[in-house]
C-alpha cells in the first residue's frame, strides 16, 4: 500500500496516517532530499548556477519534506495520543541532524552567494529569500570549525527533544488532573454554559455528574464565577502548577529539568555563534536593534501604566470589601471578584454576552468582514477528509473567482489536544510556469464545544481569539509571494509577525462590525446599541493590570535569555524580582507559571514575548487609519491587503508598514486602545 504520507498532490489523507508509516516516510525523503541536493550541487558549475537550475528544485525538496511532515506535527498536537508521541519524538532529531546538515552545508552556502552576486533575473522577493538564507547559515554555524559545528549540531539535537518533552509535559499534566463534581451546589455560580459543558464532558467519560478540567473553558468559568472559594483554590492551584515539582499530578511531568537544560543549551548555542546571550541571538533576527532597546520599550511601557495598575487592584479591594471580604485577595479571587466589579460597575460581563454570539454567526460576520476589506469570498466546502468530525473546510476565492488559499478550523477544545489557539501552515504558496501549490492553513482554537442542541456560544474574549488567528490565517493565506521562504508568514520577523493578527481584532469592538458577527441564540438579533455602550465602557475595564501582566512576561523572558541560569530556584527568583517592580497582584509561592510557559519554552516566543507588544504598536496604529477613513474604506483596505497581507516577507517588515502608513509607528494609538491614561 502506498504510504499516504508520500501523496504530495493532494490535501493530507488524515484518515489513513497511521503512526507507523511516520518513520519509513521521513527515512525516504530526507535520503532523496540529501541525494538530490548533493547531485544537484555536484553538477553545475558556478558560473552556470540561477536561481531556476539551483534554489527552484531545493524549494520543491523542501516542500515535499514540509507536506510530509506537516499533518504529522498537526496530529501530535490535536490528536496526541501516545504511539504517535513515541514516533514523533523518535523522529525530531532526524529533523534536527538534517536541517543543520543543510545550514552547515558549504557548497550550498557558496551557491547562495553566487545567485544572489551573479543571477541578473532575480526580483525583489527572490533577493530577499537568499538575503534571509544566507543569515539563516550564518545562524547554523557555516562559519563554525568542524569541532564545533558537531557541538552546534548536538545542541540543536538536544533543544529539538527538549522543547517537545516540555510541551508533552504541559499537555499530559493538563489532561491528567480532573474532578467529578456529584452535587450541582458545588458549582454555584457557575454560569448555564459552563454547567452543560461540564456535565457533556462527564457523559464523554462514561461519569455521572459535573466534571472539570484544566482545559482553559473549563478553568476559566471556575476561576471567574464559583462562588465555592475552596473550588476555586483548588483549580487555579491545579492550573498553576501544571508539569511542576509542586503539581498535585504525576511527578514525571515535571518540567523543571527541561527548563534549565533548554536556557542552558540555548545560551550555549548563542555563544558558539558568537553572541553575548540567547537574547543578542533571537533579537537579532528581528525588528528591534538589540536587547537594550527592546528593555527601553517594555519599562516605559511599565512606567506608563503600573500606576493606573495598582489604581485598579485597589478599587477591586475596595469592591471586595463591599461584599463581605475581609481578608486580603488572594490569587484566586482575582477573577472572580473582578467579574462581579464589572457587572456592578458596567451590567455586563463575559457570559452575559454569549447568547449573542452563537459560533456559526461569527464566523459567517468574520467572513463577510474580510470580504468587504479585500475583496475575497469564503465557502465551506465538504467532503474534505478531516482528522476529528467536528473540523470544518474552507476555500478562499479572489474576485475574479481564483482559488486563492483554502483553510481548516479545528475550535473546539477536548482531550488530547494542545491548550492555546494557534495557526499552522499545511502547505505554503509556491508559483512556477510548472509547478503550482496554492497555500493551506490549520487555525486551531479551544473553545467550548457545541451542547446538545445548542450551538457552541463565544464569550466577547473568544471572538477576539478567533478574529486574532484568522489574522494570521489571512497573512498565510492571501500572499502573492511566490517563493516558500518569503512567502506568507515566512520570512517576516518574529515582531512583526503579530501585526495582522492584532490587527484583526479591532473589528470586535466596532457597532458596524460586531452587527455583522451578532445574533442572538433565540431571535438572531444582533447585539442591541445598549448593550453595545456598556461593552464600550467596559473595554478598558482592568487595561492597566492586562498591560502589566503581559509585561511581567515579557520582562522574565527576555531576563531569563540573557543571563546563565544554575538552577530552577534563580529561574523564580527572576520571576520575583520581575513581578516586584512591574506586578500589583501577590502571586502565591507555590504558583509554577514558567513550568507551563509553552511560548517561550515550547515555541517561537523565547526572548521574543515582547513581540506581542511591540506588533501591538504597528497593529493600533495601522488601524487608526482606517479609524481615519472609515471602517470598511475599500481603499485603505486595498492598501492592507497589498502592502501587507500580500507581500509577506519578501521586503523589511518595517519598510512594508511605512508603505502602508505613510510613516514610521507611532506609540499613542497603543496607549488609547488600551486604555492607558
Amino acid at each position: 500500500m502506498t504510504n499516504p504520507l508520500l501523496d504530495f498532490t493532494n490535501l493530507p489523507h488524515f484518515s489513513t496516517i497511521q503512526p507507523d508509516q511516520v518513520e519509513p516516510a521521513l527515512d525516504q525523503i530526507l535520503a532523496h532530499n540529501r541525494q538530490q541536493i548533493n547531485d544537484l550541487l555536484g553538477k553545475i558549475p558556478a558560473a552556470e548556477m540561477t536561481w531556476n537550475n539551483i534554489i527552484k528544485p531545493i524549494d520543491i525538496l523542501d516542500n515535499q519534506l514540509s507536506l510530509m511532515w506537516s499533518p504529522v506535527s498537526h496530529l501530535n498536537s490535536v490528536m496526541n495520543s501516545t504511539e504517535l508521541s513515541d514516533i514523533y519524538n523518535r523522529c525530531l532529531p532526524k529533523l534536527s541532524n538534517y536541517t543543520t546538515e543543510m545550514g552547515q552545508n558549504k557548497a550550498l552556502f557558496k551557491a547562495y552567494q553566487t545567485i544572489l552576486n551573479n543571477d541578473p533575473n532575480l526580483n525583489q522577493a527572490q533577493k530577499k529569500s537568499l538575503e534571509n538564507g544566507l543569515k539563516a547559515f550564518q545562524l547554523s554555524g557555516i562559519d563554525l570549525s568542524p569541532e564545533k559545528q558537531q557541538q552546534y549540531k548536538e545542541l540543536s539535537e538536544k533543544l529539538s527533544q527538549l522543547t517537545n518533552d516540555y510541551s508533552q509535559n504541559v499537555l499530559k499534566a493538563t489532561n491528567e488532573w480532573s474532578k467529578l463534581i456529584t452535587d450541582k451546589a458545588d458549582l454555584k455560580g457557575l454560569p448555564d454554559t459552563a454547567l452543560l459543558s461540564a456535565a457533556q464532558t462527564a457523559k464523554q467519560r462514561d461519569q455521572e455528574g459535573w466534571l472539570l478540567t484544566l482545559d482553559f473553558p473549563s478553568y476559566h468559568a471556575v476561576i471567574s464565577y464559583a462562588d465555592d472559594r475552596a473550588l476555586r483554590q483548588e483549580i487555579y492551584t491545579a492550573f498553576a502548577t501544571r508539569a511542576s515539582d509542586q503539581a498535585p499530578s504525576d511527578p514525571q511531568w515535571d518540567n523543571s529539568q527541561n527548563m534549565n537544560d533548554i536556557l542552558n543549551y540555548r545560551q550555549q548555542k548563542a555563544r558558539l555563534l558568537g553572541f553575548e546571550n540567547y537574547a543578542e541571538y533571537s533579537i537579532f533576527q528581528k525588528m528591534a536593534e538589540n536587547s537594550t532597546e527592546v528593555m527601553d520599550f517594555l519599562t516605559n511601557l511599565v512606567k506608563k501604566s503600573h500606576q493606573q495598575a495598582k489604581q485598579e487592584l485597589t478599587e477591586l479591594e475596595t469592591f471586595a470589601k463591599t461584599q463581605g471580604v475581609t481578608e486580603p485577595l488572594a490569587a484566586w479571587d482575582i477573577n472572580y471578584y473582578s467579574e462581579k466589579l464589572r457587572h456592578h460597575q458596567f451590567d455586563i460581563n463575559q457570559e452575559t454576552l454569549r447568547p449573542w454570539f452563537p459560533l456559526n454567526r461569527v464566523i459567517d460576520g468574520l467572513f463577510q468582514i474580510v470580504e468587504k476589506l479585500y475583496g475575497i469570498r469564503i465557502e465551506e466546502k465538504t467532503g474534505v477528509e478531516v482528522w476529528h468530525p467536528d473540523v470544518r473546510f474552507y476555500q478562499i476565492f479572489d474576485a475574479d473567482q481564483q482559488l486563492r488559499g483554502q483553510f481548516y478550523f479545528d475550535l473546539f477544545a477536548r482531550q488530547n489536544k494542545r491548550g492555546g489557539a494557534w495557526m499552522d501552515e499545511c502547505k505554503v504558496r509556491m508559483m512556477y510556469p510548472d509547478f503550482e501549490q496554492i497555500p493551506v492553513a490549520y487555525l486551531t482554537c479551544n473553545f467550548t464545544a457545541p451542547i446538545g442542541d445548542q450551538p457552541s456560544l463565544l464569550t466577547h474574549n473568544e471572538v477576539e481569539t478567533l478574529f486574532h488567528e484568522f489574522g494570521h490565517g489571512l497573512h498565510h493565506l492571501l500572499t502573492k509571494v511566490d517563493y516558500p521562504a518569503v512567502s506568507g508568514i515566512n520570512g517576516v520577523v518574529w515582531d512583526a509577525v503579530e501585526l495582522p493578527s492584532q490587527f484583526m481584532e479591532n473589528w470586535c469592538w466596532e457597532k458596524e462590525a460586531l452587527d455583522l458577527i451578532s445574533g442572538h441564540i433565540e431571535t438572531g438579533e444582533p447585539l442591541p446599541a445598549e448593550l453595545f455602550q456598556k461593552m464600550k465602557n467596559a473595554k478598558h475595564f482592568q487595561a492597566a493590570m492586562m498591560m502589566v501582566r503581559q509585561l511581567e512576561f515579557s520582562l522574565f523572558d527576555l531576563q531569563i535569555h540573557l543571563q546563565d541560569i544554575q538552577n530552577n530556584a534563580q529561574i523564580y527568583t527572576i520571576l520575583n524580582q520581575i513581578r516586584a517592580t512591574t506586578s500589583v497582584i501577590k502571586t502565591p509561592d507555590f504558583n509554577r507559571f514558567a513550568h507551563a510557559f509553552s511560548h517561550i519554552f515550547a515555541g517561537g516566543y523565547a526572548a521574543g514575548y515582547y513581540s506581542y507588544k511591540w506588533a501591538e504598536v504597528l497593529s493600533a496604529d495601522a488601524f487608526s487609519l482606517f479609524e481615519e477613513k472609515g471602517l470598511f474604506d475599500q481603499t485603505t483596505g486595498q492598501l492592507f491587503l497589498t502592502e501587507i497581507l500580500e507581500k509577506g516577507g519578501s521586503k523589511d517588515a518595517g519598510e512594508l508598514f511605512q508603505n502602508f502608513r505613510g510613516r514610521p509607528p507611532e506609540i499613542n494609538a497603543l496607549l488609547r486602545h488600551n486604555g492607558i491614561k
